[in-house]
C-alpha cells in the first residue's frame, strides 16, 4: 500500500508542496514559504497535541445521619416542579422560582447530605434595599415601575453547586501575525509573518462551581459570583432554619462538561494573556490534562426576588454572602428612542463640525 504524507499551509489550510526554484515549501494558495526546518518544527508540534483527558473522581456529598432529617419538609411547586426543601417551621407558601403557591409533601429524603454551606450574610431587608439600588442606576427603566410595582417574594434559598478541584497540564497552539507596512514612490507594501505559539504549563483550580439545579439558570447564577469559600463550613441542617434549599436536579456526574467548560475557558484566558506583541492571535488547538479531579457539594446562598409589573413577572437573584444583585428589567421605549436620538444629534453634531473643520482648512 502507498502512502501519501500531505502538509497543510499553517496559514490557510491549503495543500503545500516543495518549490524547486525557492528550494522551500510554497503553498499555491497563498504565496506563503516555509523553511523546512520551520516546517518540520511545526510538524512536530502537531504530532505531540493529544486530546483532552478530563477525567474526575465525583464522589460527592454524603449520607444523611440519623435523625438529621426530622425536622426537614419539602415542597413542591405544581406549576414548575420545582423541589425546595425548608425546616419545619418555613412557611413555604409560595414558589421562589415561579411565584405559584407550593405543597408540603412530607419528610426530606433521597438526596445526598451535603459537604460544606456558605451562611446567609445579607438578609430580607438588604435584598429590598439592593433592589431599590438597582432600581436607581438604570435610567431606561419606566418611571412608573418602582411605584407600580410590588414585590411579590422575597425567598432565602440555599442553592446546590458541585465544587471542582483539579490540577490541570495545559497545552495551546496560537496562529499569530506581525504586520509591517511601508512605502516608496510608486507603491505601498504590507508584509504580514505568520507565527505558531506554543504556550504549554500547570495550573491549578479549586472549587469551580456549577450549579445544581435546572431551575436555576448557569448564567444567572453565575453573574452573582464570586462566592468566598473562606466563610464555608462543614454542613449542618440548624443552618437551613427559616429559609429553603433547592433541592439539586442535576448531579456531580451530569455537571462534569459545564465544569470542564469553565475549566478550558479559564486555562484559555490564563495562557492567552502570555501571548504579546503580535498583531493577531488565534487560538487554533488547545488540550487539558487533568489531574487529582474532585467534586464536593455545597449549598450556596441566594435571596431570590419576584415582583410584577404591568402583568409581567420579573425575577432577580442576589448574592446572599455579598449583595452583588442581576435581573432584567422593563425599558421605557419613549426614553430610549429619546436618548437614541440624543446620541445620534451628538454624533452628527460632532461630524459636522469635522466637516466644517476639514473645508474650512482646505
Amino acid at each position: 500500500m502507498n502512502l501519501l504524507q500531505e502538509y497543510k499551509c499553517p496559514c490557510c489550510g491549503g495543500a503545500i508542496e516543495f518549490d524547486s526554484t525557492a528550494q522551500k515549501m510554497k503553498c499555491p494558495y497563498c504565496g506563503t514559504e516555509f523553511d523546512m526546518e520551520t516546517l518540520q518544527g511545526y510538524d512536530d508540534a502537531l504530532k505531540t497535541e493529544q486530546p483532552d483527558d478530563m477525567q474526575w473522581e465525583t464522589a460527592a456529598g454524603g449520607e444523611w445521619q440519623q435523625g438529621e432529617t426530622e425536622n426537614l419538609r419539602s415542597y413542591v411547586c405544581k406549576s414548575c416542579g420545582g423541589e425546595i426543601v425548608g425546616d419545619e417551621t418555613t412557611a413555604a407558601t409560595a414558589c421562589p422560582f415561579c411565584g405559584n403557591p407550593v405543597v408540603m409533601m412530607g419528610q426530606f429524603a433521597g438526596a445526598l447530605r451535603p459537604d460544606y454551606v456558605i451562611p446567609f450574610k445579607m438578609d430580607k431587608k438588604a435584598a429590598k434595599a439592593a433592589l431599590m439600588k438597582h432600581y436607581g442606576s438604570k435610567r431606561l427603566l419606566p418611571k412608573v415601575f418602582k411605584d407600580q410595582n410590588h414585590i411579590d417574594e422575597v425567598k432565602g434559598v440555599y442553592v446546590p453547586f458541585w465544587l471542582f478541584d483539579a490540577d490541570a497540564e495545559a497545552h495551546v497552539r496560537y496562529k499569530a501575525t506581525r504586520v509591517r507596512s511601508w512605502s516608496d514612490s510608486r507603491y505601498h507594501y504590507t508584509e504580514t509573518s505568520y507565527y505558531a505559539v506554543i504556550r504549554g504549563g500547570s495550573i491549578g483550580f479549586e472549587r469551580v462551581p456549577v450549579d445544581g439545579s435546572t431551575k436555576m439558570a448557569d448564567d444567572l447564577m453565575e453573574s452573582i459570583e464570586p462566592f468566598d469559600f473562606s466563610d464555608a463550613v462543614d454542613f449542618q441542617t440548624a443552618y437551613l432554619a427559616g429559609y429553603l434549599a433547592d433541592k439539586y436536579d442535576v448531579d456531580a456526574q451530569q455537571s462534569i462538561d459545564r465544569a470542564n467548560q469553565r475549566i478550558k475557558q479559564s486555562a484559555a484566558d490564563a495562557f492567552a494573556g502570555t501571548v504579546k506583541g503580535y498583531s493577531s492571535v488565534l487560538p487554533e488547538s488547545s488540550n487539558i490534562l487533568l489531574h487529582n479531579g474532585k467534586a464536593k457539594y455545597a449549598l450556596y446562598p441566594v435571596w431570590l426576588l419576584n415582583t410584577t409589573w404591568k402583568g409581567q413577572k420579573y425575577t432577580f437573584a442576589m448574592n446572599g454572602q455579598t449583595g452583588k444583585l442581576v435581573g432584567d428589567l422593563p425599558m421605557d421605549k419613549s426614553a430610549y428612542k429619546k436618548w437614541l436620538f440624543g446620541l445620534f444629534g451628538t454624533v452628527s453634531a460632532a461630524l459636522f463640525g469635522l466637516s466644517y473643520l476639514v473645508w474650512f482648512l482646505q
